[in-house]
């Protein structure tokens, strides 16, 4: 679990501000550290700037607002979006009219709000279900994200309202992804107005006839099956007769790699998809499939890079606090490495067997002052602390004796 805050205009610069839509939203961690610690399946690092991350709803894919300089039917899309930004807590959302997709003004710039994330996608963002408001754990706690907490999240009660489609990818849980395809049936069936499924076409429902980009846009269809076919239009073909042998010559970036359900068996986005002349279909519903994440690049790392023995060391500590020791004893640790450091499954420990769990973060150069909470009480006759990573590692190691310890004075370990 992630605290933060979701950002949709930036004050000082309005105009080169983040671009809302149905299933991406901008979002400022308070801790970035947890960011970089999280797994990247796709061996892409997190895109995070000063500003923020882009967030990636988990489990469901909007109508695009934009996507190529283009953008599916705008009402289903503008629909889902303003939906989202509602749900976060933001209130009169104004766009600008020559920059339709940037706000020009809102009663709230950003809102604070929390995120429940397992991964980096293939863009750097980061794929999470989104909630409003803080959370009332620890920042990098982790969460189990049952049924309940999906209906109550942002995704889940888009999905529910019919707003948004499912994206079912093997990062998601299976009795997660059971229950929300089950969700997503429900609203299909209901079919309401302000959904898109009175309008969705090119499903097993039933075709559509695509005679070029401009007809397209004005329709409802699955938003990946969309992104596919941008590009294969804009290549210059004029039906779908060789729309299969496209999405093959291209197994990473265009045939994705799907597990079908009901055959148990594996698949590509070729299988679920039938064109002919100027009619395209998706045979199966959305929930009916799960997608493979685009595969790491040769070399590139999935997790983020090891902390090493001197990465990361106890430079100070206090023993002696004046007043009562117990709750004010502090250990400082300086970062050495180009990367933020996250601490969470971290612990401190000394020579009598106390343990101090640490959490948070250390950023790249910077120091951390831990204050011990009394379940680690350091000795002022002298004693060893002990830094211990997530595995079990001795990360770090220092001693001190009786004589360097003084009332109110820190210990400075030359390094």
């Amino acid at each position: 679990m992630l605290r933060g805050s979701f950002a949709i205009r930036y004050p000082d610069l309005p105009r080169q501000g983040p671009e809302p839509d149905g299933d991406t939203v901008k979002f400022k961690p308070d801790a970035p550290a947890l960011i970089e610690a999280l797994p990247r399946r796709s061996g892409r690092p997190p895109n995070i700037t000063g500003r923020g991350i882009s967030v990636r709803l988990e489990a469901v894919d909007a109508l695009e607002t934009h996507f190529e300089e283009t953008h599916q039917e705008l009402a289903g899309a503008n629909a889902a979006r303003d939906e989202l930004l509602r749900l976060l807590g933001f209130t009169n959302v104004r766009y600008f009219a020559d920059l339709p997709n940037k706000v020009e003004s809102a009663d709230q710039d950003s809102v604070r709000g929390h995120v429940l994330t397992n991964g980096i996608d293939a863009n750097g963002r980061l794929i999470a279900f989104v909630y409003p408001g803080d959370h009332p754990g620890a920042d990098g706690t982790e969460v189990f994200l049952d049924a309940p907490l999906a209906d109550a999240s942002v995704n889940g009660r888009l999905l529910a309202g019919g707003l948004v489609y499912p994206a079912f990818y093997a990062t998601l849980p299976a009795e997660l992804r059971t229950h929300l395809a089950g969700v997503s049936q429900a609203a299909r069936e209901k079919a309401l107005p302000a959904g898109i499924w009175p309008r969705s076409t090119a499903d097993p429902d039933g075709t559509a006839v695509i005679a070029d980009l401009a007809a397209a846009e004005a329709l409802v269809m699955w938003p990946k099956l969309f992104r596919r076919i941008v590009p294969y239009l804009a290549a210059g073909f004029t039906d779908f007769d060789g729309f299969d042998a496209w999405l093959r010559a291209d197994p990473v970036h265009r045939d994705d790699e799907l597990f079908l359900i009901r055959q148990l068996e594996r698949g590509n986005l070729h299988d679920v998809v039938r064109g002919a002349g100027q009619q395209l279909q998706l045979t199966m519903w959305p929930e009916e499939f799960i997608i493979s994440p685009d595969p790491a690049g040769p070399g590139s790392p999935v997790k983020p890079p090891p902390v090493a023995a001197g990465d990361l060391v106890i430079v100070a500590a206090l023993p002696d606090p004046e007043g009562s020791d117990r709750g004010t004893e502090t250990v400082t640790l300086l970062n050495l490495t180009p990367h933020a450091i996250d601490l969470t499954s971290w612990t401190l420990s000394d020579a009598a067997g106390g343990r101090k769990a640490l959490s948070g973060a250390v950023q790249a150069g910077a120091t951390l002052r831990v204050v011990l909470d009394g379940r680690l009480q350091l000795g002022n006759a002298g004693d060893t602390i002990v830094l211990v990573d997530p595995q079990g590692m001795s990360i770090d190691r220092v001693t001190y004796k009786a004589d360097q310890v003084k009332p109110g004075r820190t210990i400075c370990f030359g390094r």
